[in-house]
């Protein structure tokens, strides 16, 4: 490892090159780049992530740290090859002060050559990625609205925010549940004609899942809440023949129901981060069901026909807040302008 203290974007470069000579790195057997934006307590959830996901997709990895914007700008970086972080090429860039504004000078001399861009925000996802041009540069990009504090909203604003290319770590929670769902109906061709979810109110994996069976099949489900888990505890399915279709989650198994069969149990074990990321990087194209899923749970159209392209829109926090202390204080006591 080397770390590089108040520091310049040149020098990280220069010692990432160093690094992978010494190292006998090979830039040509990367298959993308990876840039995580991380909040400080997260940086070792996001390098035990990046680690297994680098494992099935070797890549560079830098990993953006924003801090104390209202500091000296300063630059600090660690730069690993191989070592603790598995095979990745890692560069961990904590960022003071306004340069934390402008991450994409130091970034993006660092992409590695042609291959594509992916950018992993490991934290409460922004609202609109547009203001963050390191979503901007990316052919894909990652949320997880499990990190917002309302995290059924966070996805809807999602839906408002969508470009194609544009994916959630919500979405890859269901993976499982949609396969056992869908697997069900390998052998009947009974048309479903409706659906219970039964979750926690502020779950948005339920809200997820009611959004992919709505615009795969056409019905409305009906999202039941409880209390007795802080996940999604079943999917029960209604068809036209009177069969009902159960799974239900027991702890790291699932109950598979069906009417005139015997119960079966399933695997349904709760994944960590690094796998979810690494099923996400194995497709860099727009996901198509994907969309359809939020856009039917959001009530939200034409999610697919949005151009893929974003355009950088600035914004400057320290100016947004001065301007809304200056119209606090042009209020009057009634809340309104004086």
């Amino acid at each position: 490892m080397i770390g590089l203290w108040d520091t310049t974007g040149n020098e990280v470069v220069k010692a990432l090159a160093a690094e992978r000579r010494s190292a006998g790195g090979v830039a040509s057997g990367l298959a993308l780049t990876l840039v995580a934006v991380v909040e400080e307590k997260k940086v070792r959830e996001a390098e035990a992530a990046a680690t297994i996901a680098a494992a099935a997709h070797p890549c560079r990895l830098l990993i953006v740290v924003r801090s104390d914007l209202e500091g000296r700008s300063r630059l600090d970086a660690e730069i690993v090859v191989g070592g603790r972080l598995g095979p990745a090429e890692a560069v961990v860039m904590r960022m003071y002060g306004r340069l934390a504004l402008h991450a994409e000078s130091v970034v993006m001399p660092l992409l590695a050559p042609d291959v594509p861009v992916v950018t992993w925000w490991h934290q409460d996802p922004p609202d609109t990625i547009a203001n963050d041009f390191l979503g901007v540069v990316a052919d894909r990009r990652i949320t997880d609205c499990a990190q917002a504090s309302d995290p059924v909203a966070a996805l809807r604003q999602r839906a408002i925010d969508y470009a194609p290319g544009d994916t959630d770590l919500t979405w890859t929670r269901i993976t499982l549940w949609r396969t056992l769902v869908a697997g069900a109906f390998d052998t009947t061709e009974a048309r479903v004609v409706g659906a219970t979810i039964t979750a926690p109110e502020s779950d948005p994996t339920a809200a997820l899942m009611r959004g992919w069976l709505q615009s795969r099949l056409g019905i409305h489900p009906a999202l039941q809440h409880t209390d007795r888990s802080p996940r999604m505890h079943s999917v029960s399915l209604q068809c036209e023949n009177g069969d009902t279709v159960t799974v239900t989650r027991e702890e790291n198994t699932a109950l598979f129901s069906r009417t005139g069969q015997e119960d079966r149990y399933m695997p349904l074990p709760k994944r960590p981060v690094g796998d979810e990321l690494a099923e996400e990087l194995r497709r860099l194209d727009a996901d198509q069901i994907y969309a359809d899923a939020l856009g039917a749970m959001a009530g939200v159209t034409g999610l697919d026909h949005k151009p893929p392209m974003r355009v950088h829109v600035w914004k400057d926090p320290a100016l947004a807040a001065k301007a809304e202390s200056e119209a606090g204080a042009m209020a009057g006591p009634g809340g309104s302008a004086a």
